[in-house]
C-alpha cells in the first residue's frame, strides 16, 4: 500500500478492568457512525467476568448457571470466557480500505497471537477448520469478529495468567472437552499484560499497515 493511502491508527491501552457490556456497545456505536475518513481503531483490556455467547452461539454449550453474567453479543462464534488476566484486543479496522477481506482479518489476529508467544519461546499454531491459537493442541488464544459495511469490531483473546475456572461452566468455542492454557502454564517468569500490550504497539506500528500509530492511555 503506496504510503499516502494507509490509514491511521488509534490504539487505546486499558489499565484497568473494563466493563464488557459498555466496550461492546461503544464500538459498535462507532463502527455504524465512522466514515471514509476515519482512523482504525485498536483497543487493548481486560474484562470484568464475563460470558459472552456468538451471535449464533447455542445455550446447551453453557453447561452450568453460575453466578458469572453471560452477554448475548454480536460477533461469530460460541460462547467463551473473558476476565483478568485475559488480554483482549478490538480490531475496528476498515477492510476495505486496508484491501483485506474477512479470512485476512482472521490470518492477521492468528498469525498476531503465534508471534508474540513466539518471542518468549512459546511454539503455537492456528489450525485451518477452528479458529484460534493453540498450543500442543489446547487452546490459549480465541477469536470472533463481526464484519458491518466492510468495518470490523470485536477481536481476540489471549490467556495469559487468568483463572480458567471460568471456562469450566462451557464448552469453551462451542467445543466439548476442549482444554485451555495460559502463557503462565508454558513458561517461568512469563510476560504479563503490559508485556504484550507494549508487544503489540510496537507490532502495529511496524506493520506497514499503517501511516500514523497514536497511542491513548485510558
Amino acid at each position: 500500500m503506496d504510503t499516502a493511502q494507509r490509514p491511521n491508527l488509534i490504539i487505546r491501552q486499558y489499565h484497568d478492568l473494563t466493563d464488557y457490556q459498555a466496550r461492546f456497545q461503544e464500538m459498535k456505536d462507532w463502527t455504524e457512525q465512522r466514515d471514509a475518513d476515519s482512523p482504525d481503531q485498536l483497543w487493548i483490556l481486560q474484562h470484568p467476568n464475563v460470558l459472552t455467547q456468538g451471535q449464533a452461539g447455542k445455550a446447551e454449550h453453557i453447561l452450568m448457571a453460575t453466578d458469572i453474567p453471560v452477554v448475548q453479543t454480536d460477533r461469530g462464534g460460541q460462547v467463551t470466557w473473558h476476565g483478568p488476566g485475559q488480554l483482549v484486543a478490538y480490531f475496528m479496522f476498515d477492510l476495505n480500505r486496508l484491501g483485506w477481506n474477512v479470512r485476512t482479518l482472521v490470518s492477521y489476529a492468528e498469525n498476531l497471537m503465534i508471534e508474540l508467544l513466539k518471542k518468549y519461546g512459546i511454539e503455537a499454531y492456528a489450525k485451518a477448520d477452528a479458529p484460534g491459537v493453540y498450543v500442543n493442541e489446547r487452546k490459549i488464544g480465541s477469536l470472533g469478529f463481526k464484519i458491518r459495511k466492510g468495518r470490523s469490531y470485536h477481536g481476540l483473546a489471549l490467556n495469559i495468567d487468568c483463572d480458567l475456572t471460568g471456562f469450566q461452566s462451557i464448552n469453551p468455542c462451542g467445543y466439548a472437552g476442549l482444554e485451555m492454557v495460559r502463557v503462565m502454564d508454558l513458561v517461568n517468569d512469563y510476560p504479563h499484560f503490559e508485556n504484550f500490550c507494549a508487544d503489540i504497539i510496537e507490532t502495529l506500528q511496524n506493520s506497514g499497515y499503517f501511516n500514523d500509530v497514536q497511542v491513548i492511555h485510558v
